[in-house]
């Protein structure tokens, strides 16, 4: 995490990202010169080290993973998912709206973003079917 120094405003992709998540639109990184897709936000590229910049995600993708975390009664059991965006990265979160132990991987699911006591997260849901 970066600091400016004379604002004293603090900056990084952590915070960037959740800037972005408060205001409802969820973004990941791409590499400026290659276009591969980056997650988790990183201050440059891995491997090449080139610069990245920000783009909207689809919301869209599929499960590649998942376990239940299973919690005393009378909590509920929580899943945790492994998800393949769309757009070709992988991030750690959870399905919601469903039992935890209904998800399967190769569920199509969609990205919403929910309010965190340490700021936003990203979960997903199950896709629904168009008719």
């Amino acid at each position: 995490m970066m600091n400016d120094m004379k604002s004293g405003v603090m900056a990084g992709p952590d915070i960037e990202y959740q800037n972005h998540l408060a205001a409802g639109r969820f973004m990941i990184q791409r590499g400026v010169s290659t276009g591969k897709m980056v997650f988790f936000p990183r201050a440059v590229a891995p491997v090449t080290g080139e610069e990245l910049e920000w783009v909207g995600a689809s919301g869209r993708g599929v499960v590649y993973s998942t376990t239940v975390v299973r919690k005393r009664p009378p909590e509920s059991d929580v899943n945790v998912a492994l998800i393949d965006l769309e757009e070709g990265v992988r991030m750690m979160s959870r399905v919601e709206g469903i039992d935890a132990h209904s998800v399967r991987i190769g569920m199509a699911v969609e990205a919403r973003i929910v309010p965190h006591e340490e700021g936003h997260l990203v979960v997903f849901a199950p896709q629904q079917e168009k008719a």
